[in-house]
């Protein structure tokens, strides 16, 4: 697929058109980034991007979901909803996390699963923007127990793609699965650093 797709499959969750996906396909259309692969005709997934290495995954990130419509839910540190851009962020689909809550994040997520019809839920697995040795296991445990497939989308500065991978279906095996998934992102370059 060129650019970005005209429409979304039927099942997946869908933000209705508007002047702000016009405006984002224009922006992604001069920026020269470009969706590579399918995306499954699923309701729900977990929706796991890497490499994150910058500020900027999340711009592109966000130009880019809305351009296509998608209605895809971003987990953010509560704290950055905060600030003076809160309100037009939590508009884009920023889902805060409060890390304080008395149910852990895993469980937030899990529930909200459980609640909605349709949901795509996006996760940087580094859990940061800094390089890591191993990548949290959060997003696993949120797919497992929700009983949901994971998306991998591989970010790509070289060649301006965000590229849909194989659908994963997480095991038992926790430390296996990462391991796999990881694998999956070598040879993908972030702004500042690969996998």
């Amino acid at each position: 697929m060129n650019g970005v797709p005209d429409r979304l499959p039927p099942n997946v969750p869908a933000l209705p058109s508007s002047w702000w996906q016009r405006f984002c396909r224009w922006a992604i259309g001069l920026s020269g980034w470009r969706i590579v692969g399918e995306l499954p005709n699923l309701s729900k997934v977990v929706l796991i991007g890497a490499p994150h290495s910058s500020y900027w995954d999340g711009v592109w990130g966000l130009l880019m979901k809305s351009a296509i419509g998608l209605d895809l839910g971003v987990m953010i540190k509560r704290e950055v909803l905060n600030g003076p851009f809160g309100p037009v962020v939590r508009r884009l689909g920023m889902i805060p996390i409060d890390r304080s809550a008395a149910m852990n994040v895993v469980d937030q997520m899990v529930e909200r699963f459980a609640t909605h019809d349709k949901m795509w839920l996006g996760i940087a697995p580094e859990g940061t923007r800094k390089p890591v040795k191993q990548w949290k296991s959060g997003f696993l445990r949120i797919a497992r127990a929700a009983g949901v497939p994971i998306q991998p989308v591989f970010i790509d500065y070289p060649t301006k793609t965000f590229t849909f991978g194989a659908l994963v279906h997480p095991t038992a095996d926790t430390d296996a699965d990462i391991a796999s998934i990881r694998a999956m992102f070598q040879g993908y370059r972030g702004k500042h650093r690969g996998a």
